[in-house]
């Protein structure tokens, strides 16, 4: 069979490459190996990954710190494995530039759906360009015009690229300052109060059953989910 995508699993607990390795090969995926974080930089480098699982407690290397050479050269989907459940340890992850972050013990069902928003929204990014369709939500970017189910809809400036933000990375978590920062800029990363608001009139806009999509990550940030 050949594999669908390969996955650069970084983590020093061999139980850990004992259940994952299987598991994904068992789904169509190559997987590599790596145990340290600079074992992990020069494998993903050299072997161009699709996707990497990362934990953040390396015998060699904070996860914090690999995770920010990664995104010195690659742009692939990052996924954070680990068992620190810290709100701050999340939100530090996502804001430099985690697409995901999954607490251990997690459930392998989780991890691969996980693993398939993230490869979604790669090829999301690769087409860019394009409409971004969500059931009867069409989200034209070049025209900035938004429809549902053929009708126009009154959006501000504001909710349009705040939707748009959000359909280009639905299924990943997007943290306030990342979205404070995207939108409204670096000089209003604190304004969480406002983006709430933003995020009320933007649901009442959609309606109760595409508003029920975007979810609320509380103390984190956002994410819209697939709706499929």
């Amino acid at each position: 069979m050949i594999p669908i995508g390969r996955i650069l699993v970084v983590d020093d607990e061999p139980q850990i490459h004992r259940f994952l390795t299987p598991a994904l090969t068992a789904s169509g995926y190559e997987t590599v190996r790596a145990e340290r974080g600079e074992e992990a930089l020069r494998l993903a480098a050299s072997r161009a990954p699709d996707a990497i699982l990362l934990d953040l407690g390396l015998p060699d290397m904070d996860g914090h710190e690999v995770l920010a050479k990664l995104r010195e050269f690659t742009d692939v989907p990052i996924i954070i494995l680990s068992a620190r459940d810290r709100e701050t340890d999340k939100i530090a992850a996502l804001d430099a530039g985690a697409d995901d972050y999954v607490e251990k013990p997690f459930g392998l069902g989780e991890l691969l759906a996980r693993i398939r928003t993230a490869l979604r929204h790669r090829l999301r990014q690769d087409n860019a360009e394009k409409p971004v369709e969500i059931g009867g939500l069409v989200i034209d970017t070049v025209l900035h015009k938004v429809t549902l189910d053929g009708e126009v809809l009154p959006l501000t400036k504001r909710e349009h690229a705040l939707l748009l933000l959000l359909a280009r990375n639905r299924g990943r978590v997007l943290t306030h300052r990342q979205i404070l920062t995207a939108i409204w800029g670096p000089a209003h990363t604190e304004d969480v109060a406002y983006l709430r608001v933003y995020i009320g009139q933007l649901r009442r806009k959609l309606g109760a059953e595409l508003a029920a999509l975007i979810l609320t990550e509380p103390g984190v940030g956002y994410r819209l989910q697939d709706g499929e």
